[in-house]
């Protein structure tokens, strides 16, 4: 237990406290069993180590941070490491990259059981299993995803410019208040453009030079190690897999052509939709449907984006089309603040929101004919600073959270 203990006086020391993020706070922090999933590099580990670096004592032996994935493991057991912690006084147990560990569902449902005044804490990938056959533990935790960083967060981090966030109905009731308090503070659109090619990450910042290519090493992590082990792809597709996402990127989102993409692959139709759906539990790429409720597995999504718009500029071998960029960024600030995002329908606006508002998204000439005559009907338009009416900036969807 000691070398746990000096690991994790080692993390705790080097872990940056400087910001916070806000989703620290969406989190039942008094649960017996939390889970927080997240794509890589989306800053899960830091989210950890800053809470117990500021509601617990640095030399307090109640809780421990380690991680799943360290050479302790290999000669040690979870249940084992909970045990002997729990007879030292152990409360919290903080396990990162718990999908590391061979069988670690059936060791935490063991461990929850047998230690009723132990809290547990994991982290882990977005293709983790909750249920994976050996152990439910689908009753018995909170799961949270964790998104990268939204355009308020990374102004903050960037430039310092601390504004607070928005919900999408108080935005919807009165954007021009919001934007016109903005502006007061900075020129968003100064920021909107960095922010869609370098923001998302968290480890921009740790080296600025060199994010992109972090982020082709992120993606090819998730395809060759986390998808063929999570998702039992098999090695050989993975170029395949790779090459997908090369088109989704240079592809216009209301083109969402499966036999098209099955060519180009070479991969059968049932591959390619079952491929896309792993893509996306891995946050790699979002399939949009006009009916959430009545999906089926093998279906055709009506429209289809990368996760989010650094992924866009990563991938594309040329400068990704502005319309897509646009929907891409909207559509994950808007599913990273917990809403439901589905296509409006053709000519109905580009998204339907929580079921019942729809949100078209252009330029700063966009005009309301695709929306008329929807009640709930709004434009977000890029390249204007106030909102006029139901036509509100498109970078003010980045304040959600």
């Amino acid at each position: 237990m000691e070398r746990l203990f000096e690991r994790h006086d080692m993390y705790l020391s080097n872990v940056p406290m400087d910001y916070i993020r806000s989703f620290i706070n969406r989190i039942n922090w008094n649960s017996r069993l939390i889970m927080i999933k997240g794509p890589k590099g989306v800053g899960k580990s830091t989210l950890l180590q800053q809470y117990i670096r500021t509601h617990f004592d640095a030399d307090d032996r109640h809780v421990l941070y380690c991680s799943a994935d360290t050479n302790y493991f290999s000669t040690h057991t979870l249940t084992s490491l909970a045990d002997d912690f729990v007879k030292i006084g152990g409360k919290w147990l903080f396990i990162d990259e718990v999908h590391k560990y061979k069988g670690w569902s059936s060791e935490i449902k063991e461990i929850y059981d047998l230690h009723r005044d132990l809290r547990l804490v994991l982290s882990g990938s977005s293709l983790i299993q909750i249920n994976d056959g050996q152990a439910d533990l689908s009753r018995r935790i909170l799961e949270y995803d964790m998104p990268g960083l939204s355009m308020r967060e990374f102004l903050m981090l960037e430039y310092g410019i601390d504004i607070d966030t928005i919900t999408l109905n108080e935005l919807l009731k009165s954007p021009n208040k919001f934007c016109s308090y903005v502006c007061s503070v900075c020129h968003p659109l100064e920021y909107f453009s960095k922010y869609l090619q370098n923001g998302y990450y968290p480890f921009y910042f740790e080296g600025k030079f060199e994010y992109y290519n972090r982020l082709e090493n992120v993606v090819n992590y998730v395809i060759d190690v986390e998808l063929t082990k999570h998702r039992n792809i098999d090695v050989g597709s993975t170029r395949s897999l790779k090459a997908l996402l090369q088109v989704i990127s240079q592809m216009t989102p209301y083109e969402v052509d499966i036999a098209k993409l099955s060519k180009t692959t070479g991969i059968s139709r049932p591959s390619t939709l079952k491929y896309l759906t792993h893509l996306e539990e891995a946050k790699l790429i979002r399939r949009l449907f006009t009916d959430l409720k009545n999906i089926t597995d093998l279906q055709k999504p009506d429209k289809m984006y990368l996760d989010n718009p650094n992924l866009l500029y990563a991938l594309c071998p040329q400068t990704p089309e502005i319309g897509t960029v646009r929907e891409t960024f909207i559509a994950n600030q808007l599913a990273s603040a917990s809403h439901i995002v589905e296509y409006a329908g053709y000519k109905k606006g580009d998204f339907r929101v929580d079921g019942n508002i729809i949100i078209e998204v252009g330029g700063a000439d966009k005009g309301f004919d695709q929306i008329d005559g929807q009640k709930n009907g709004y434009v977000a338009a890029d390249g204007i600073e106030s909102a006029v009416m139901k036509k509100i900036p498109l970078w003010a969807f980045g304040f959600l959270y």
